[in-house]
């Protein structure tokens, strides 16, 4: 059984615009990952996704990957302490 860890996802490149929030929505949802994603107004895209270490990582994986007619030309990755609480992984509206 693999551990609950959460992940903080800063994704750099042309990744507003074309479709990356919903793409990384459901691929998370799918993984059974809780979390949220939003663009940020220098145009990355956050993301933070709790949930098993092996179904993160594969998100992680997906995203540098992207949906078709993104670049990404840049992810970091931070661990997060777990917060337990998210029913959902759900799209934020950023406040630009």
């Amino acid at each position: 059984m693999s551990d609950t860890v959460r992940q903080h996802v800063l994704v750099k490149g042309l990744v507003q615009g074309v479709g990356f929030r919903y793409f990384t929505q459901r691929r998370a949802q799918i993984l059974g990952l809780v979390g949220y994603v939003r663009n940020l107004s220098g145009g990355a895209v956050e993301i933070e996704a709790e949930g098993p270490a092996e179904q993160v990582a594969e998100l992680v994986a997906k995203i540098k990957a992207g949906p078709s007619g993104s670049r990404v030309r840049e992810v970091s990755t931070s661990s997060r302490p777990t917060l337990g609480s998210e029913p959902d992984f759900e799209i934020r509206f950023s406040i630009f």
